[in-house]
């Protein structure tokens, strides 16, 4: 499950609570909101367990994975596809405490979830198959406050930020492995963009600051709403310049400070509620 790396669950969970504190307009729905991260929890523990399950051959091939449980022997395959299917089922029950319209939309993502490692294999940059995966959570999130699977323009705008978002902090993490896939043959954000990898994180940091923008116009949000959202795009730039795709260990540090970046849009759509 990576209990011990919070990291994944956060990048995860954080789109969701987007939509669901602007889906509930001032008064925040505090069941939901640990209905979500209830569920974070479980989706994206089932997705590792799946994960490292369809890359036990090539995780025993990297250093930074070779411990896994599946590649290491610890846990058998079948046993780890009970613990995936265990916590897939869990987090669908979690959610129809909220209702049972979020469990729907969170199953219809699950197929994704399993296909995305074997993009790895298939397609040039599985990255942004993970961004449209990832950014679920965004509907998931809304139709948890609200019941309904009827999206306002606003949503689409916070999974656009979600979606390019994530193309960002995959792309900075897979810099870690890139020497590693490249002798495998695995495909990578790393491999794909090499020397030019920041300039396309920047033009992605663009258009993940203005998804978040575009929601909050479509809505009534206030000025500090706008404030605190350019003010998060200066962090994640900042992040960008600052993080040196050749060591590994400040790609890691980059890609766990991008939570922050998630946590600033969060702080902006409460304040742009009351102001």
């Amino acid at each position: 499950m990576r209990l011990d790396r919070p990291t994944g669950y956060v990048l995860y969970l954080l789109p969701g609570l987007w939509a669901a504190l602007l889906a509930s307009d001032r008064r925040p729905d505090l069941l939901a909101v640990v209905v979500l991260a209830v569920a974070a929890v479980l989706v994206r523990g089932a997705a590792c367990a799946v994960n490292d399950v369809i890359d036990k051959d090539v995780d025993t091939r990297v250093a930074r994975t070779v411990s896994r449980p599946v590649a290491s022997g610890t846990i058998s395959v079948g046993n780890a596809l009970l613990f995936a299917a265990a916590q897939g089922v869990a987090a669908l029950l979690v959610l129809t405490v909220a209702n049972v319209e979020a469990a729907l939309v969170a199953a219809a993502s699950y197929p994704l979830i399993v296909a995305y490692p074997y993009m790895k294999r298939i397609f040039i940059w599985p990255t942004a198959f993970l961004a449209l995966v990832m950014s679920v959570y965004v509907l998931i999130g809304w139709t948890a406050v609200t019941g309904s699977a009827d999206y306002p323009l606003a949503v689409y705008g916070l999974y656009a930020c979600g979606a390019f978002w994530t193309l960002i902090h995959d792309a900075i993490y897979s810099h870690q492995d890139k020497e590693y896939d490249r002798k495998i043959g695995v495909r990578s954000s790393a491999l794909l963009f090499g020397k030019a990898t920041k300039a396309w994180l920047t033009v992605f940091v663009v258009l993940s600051v203005g998804g978040v923008l575009w929601a909050g116009s479509r809505t009534s949000m206030g000025p500090a709403f706008y404030v605190i959202v350019v003010l998060a795009g200066v962090f994640l730039s900042s992040l960008v310049v600052r993080v040196d795709l050749d060591d590994p260990k400040s790609c890691w540090d980059a890609f766990v400070a991008n939570t922050y970046f998630g946590w600033i849009v969060l702080a902006a759509v409460v304040a742009g509620q009351f102001t």
